[in-house]
């Protein structure tokens, strides 16, 4: 009896085995800049930034430059750098909903307050929404909807946000919306358009005038995220025939621009909502 050749098998491959130090200088950098951007609460300079990450000036140039190309990053007229608005996929996990926590119950006191309507606005890509809503009680009111599309050039919402935002940023937003008339009243001029921006920026809020609906007026204040940025902005939204004298429309103007900066303060505190809570008792 003979034996058969035993079949010879293949021998199992050999585990992978990951080796130390394999990456990329420049990546790990790039990553760094973004990260310390992201912390920052203004733009930065390239002294500042290049003492953060441990570069030379001419390398972190690079560096710069490629990720302003990417789009990761903005550069100022005073030659600061800052993350891009559009990185809408870099805002920390639960952004929104912390927003939502920080901004709801503060719009309520505002509401409560004025017996006025409230919203809060956010910046995406290439467009600004509505995503919350505070309604008064009142028979005769100005409203709004969540997962409405603002006007940049109209609404006092968009206007904040566009405002703050650079000038190719701005830009875009115009012309991905149009200039398009809602009343007889809306700014369809770019040049009228790029004053009513200045404006914004130095008064600190934006007033629709009868620019979106006839009879009625709406101001708009920014929110600052915790790396510095306006992304969102809170409203509060008055019928023409309850606007009174010019001494409530400042209330309002100074109550609206102390709710946006509470807002923006407790967002930077890292926790959202938490005061609110306390307030009402409940676990957070």
């Amino acid at each position: 009896m003979t034996k058969r050749p035993r079949k010879k098998t293949a021998p199992a491959p050999a585990p992978a085995v990951e080796r130390p130090g394999y990456h990329s200088r420049s990546v790990t950098k790039a990553l760094e800049v973004i990260e310390v951007l992201k912390r920052s609460s203004k733009p930065m300079g390239l002294h500042r930034l290049s003492q953060e990450v441990g570069l030379t000036k001419a390398s972190l140039l690079r560096v710069l430059d490629t990720l302003k190309a990417g789009g990761y990053l903005q550069k100022n007229s005073s030659g600061e750098y800052s993350l891009s608005s559009d990185l809408g996929f870099m805002l920390p996990v639960g952004w929104l909903s912390g927003l939502l926590r920080a901004a709801l119950p503060q719009l309520k006191q505002l509401t409560q307050q004025f017996r006025e309507s409230t919203a809060l606005a956010h910046l995406y890509a290439n467009h600004i929404e509505v995503i919350g809503v505070c309604e008064c009680q009142q028979t005769v009111r100005m409203g709004n909807t969540v997962g409405r599309i603002l006007q940049p050039h109209a609404s006092s919402l968009g206007k904040v946000i566009s405002a703050f935002q650079e000038e190719e940023r701005q830009e875009r937003l115009v012309h991905c919306y149009g200039l398009l008339p809602m009343t007889a009243k809306t700014i369809t001029e770019e040049s009228r358009l790029k004053e009513e921006f200045t404006r914004i920026r130095e008064q600190g809020y934006g007033v629709d005038d009868e620019e979106t609906t006839p009879g009625g007026r709406c101001f708009g204040a920014p929110i600052r995220a915790p790396w510095g940025q306006v992304i969102a902005a809170v409203s509060i939204s008055v019928p023409m025939i309850r606007l009174g004298s010019p001494e409530r429309g400042q209330a309002l103007v100074n109550a609206l621009k102390a709710t946006a900066d509470a807002i923006s303060a407790e967002l930077s505190s890292g926790q959202p909502g938490r005061k609110a809570a306390l307030a009402s008792g409940k676990d957070v």
